[in-house]
């Protein structure tokens, strides 16, 4: 798995900030191609940050995709700054909360536009608390976005998402305390000697309020014709395949969207694009980008 370092090899990396509606710097990265096929905005999973996504921006980069990242409010060096270089605070969100942070991922879109430009379509990329994240924010509003990709996901309902332990099943296969992320030992090894990563339960983070407000259904009111792709592990301990049938089923039924995808590989944990498997995600998720930007 790629560091901070490696992925700052990747060509044509800029690093830059932007402040949010509170004053926070947010960090991001962006590595841009010329003339690309589309814009994938990643949106990190918690506890995590943009870094650690070297190997899938590489890959899509050599697919014609620029990809821009952002490190959440609390989280990577935004976080880091944001805290004064307090590493044990690292993924709290600060000021204005959850609802802060999901404001601050808007704002980067428009920032991705403007450093963009007009007509390149934008895809939607959010893992794992960035996929609850994403799910909220393309009901607000989805016009900006072309594709919504959702990795490492759950219905957001207590019956479809784990709130408990997630490392409960896998415990016994190591001593990290990060087990469920995947398969192979070196992702938990490195997510834990990570100075910019934390293991904390996201209601430990978070508080309990602003937990409960990452619950929720997708839109009645969504566009029919955005295309939707769910990506999970079937031994993903935050929902796995029972719930990301559910998530599809809800954006099918329920918000009316005519394309909605799901790949489940079997096996894999919450971590798909760290999984032993992760060429085979990475090369399912251009194809399928491929097909829908070319229709964008």
């Amino acid at each position: 798995m790629l560091d901070r370092a490696d992925c700052a090899r990747v060509q044509n990396v800029r690093m830059a900030t932007f402040t949010d509606s509170y004053g926070v710097r947010i960090h991001y990265s962006a590595w841009r191609v010329p003339d690309p096929v589309g814009i994938v905005q990643l949106v990190h999973g918690v506890g995590e940050h943009s870094a650690r996504y070297g190997r899938l921006v590489e890959a899509l980069n050599a697919a014609g995709y620029s990809v821009w990242a952002d490190d959440h409010r609390g989280h990577g060096r935004t976080g880091y700054e944001q805290h004064g270089g307090d590493l044990t605070r690292i993924g709290r969100l600060g000021p204005g909360g959850l609802r802060a942070a999901i404001a601050a991922v808007e704002q980067f879109t428009r920032v991705i536009r403007e450093g963009e430009g007009p007509g390149r379509p934008l895809v939607l990329v959010g893992h794992s608390w960035g996929s609850l994240m994403a799910q909220i924010i393309v009901n607000r509003n989805a016009a900006p976005y072309e594709a919504l990709v959702l990795t490492g996901t759950a219905h957001r309902t207590l019956r479809h998402m784990n709130s408990g332990d997630l490392n409960r099943r896998f415990r016994h296969l190591g001593t990290t305390g990060v087990e469920w992320l995947s398969r192979d030992p070196a992702v938990a090894e490195a997510f834990v000697a990570d100075p910019l990563t934390t293991s904390k339960q996201l209601q430990r983070l978070f508080g309990l309020v602003d937990a409960a407000r990452l619950l929720g259904l997708p839109s009645r009111d969504l566009p029919a014709d955005l295309p939707i792709l769910i990506m999970v592990g079937s031994d993903d301990a935050l929902g796995a395949e029972p719930s990301a049938r559910a998530l599809a089923a809800s954006y099918t039924n329920r918000g009316g969207i005519m394309d909605v995808a799901v790949y489940v590989y079997d096996g894999a944990r919450h971590e798909i694009f760290n999984e032993l498997n992760q060429e085979e995600v990475r090369v399912d998720l251009i194809d399928w980008l491929d097909a829908h930007c070319a229709i964008a």
